[in-house]
């Protein structure tokens, strides 16, 4: 796509902070620098989300965010990642180019990244109905 500034950032149109690419898949620092190595991982092949993604490109994306989320762990001196990804607007997707935020994680990091909500009444076993794949 022409606007999208991801592929723009694929293409080399515009720089970016490089930690991971491969075939498939991009991996580059999040410039809103919120959290030290906020990183996203991008499909090289164009789409949405994961609702419009194919199959080949959603396996090499989410292949080279375990790379990194490893490569994290493993070797840059944290103990854990948050994987996060929005898809669709009600989920406050902000750029139509699939991505998925890896966030480096220490002990103590004071990060809190899970929205906390009240428990809700919730009928499990209709909300299982409605939402179950058959």
């Amino acid at each position: 796509m022409n606007d999208c500034i991801f592929c723009k950032i694929i293409k080399g149109e515009i720089p970016c902070y490089k930690i991971y690419e491969d075939q498939h898949a991009l991996a580059f620092l999040d410039i809103a620098c919120d959290c030290y190595g906020h990183t996203l991982v991008i499909p090289k092949q164009h789409c949405t989300n994961v609702l419009d993604c194919n199959e080949q490109s959603l396996q090499g994306v989410i292949s080279a965010v375990q790379k990194v989320a490893n490569h994290f762990v493993n070797n840059c001196g944290f103990s854990g990642v948050n994987i996060l990804n929005a898809s669709g607007q009600s989920a406050q997707q902000s750029v139509f180019h699939l991505h998925f935020h890896v966030i480096p994680r220490k002990e103590g990091d004071n990060l809190d990244l899970w929205p906390l909500h009240g428990k809700q009444q919730l009928n499990l076993a209709e909300v299982c109905q409605h939402l179950k794949l058959n």
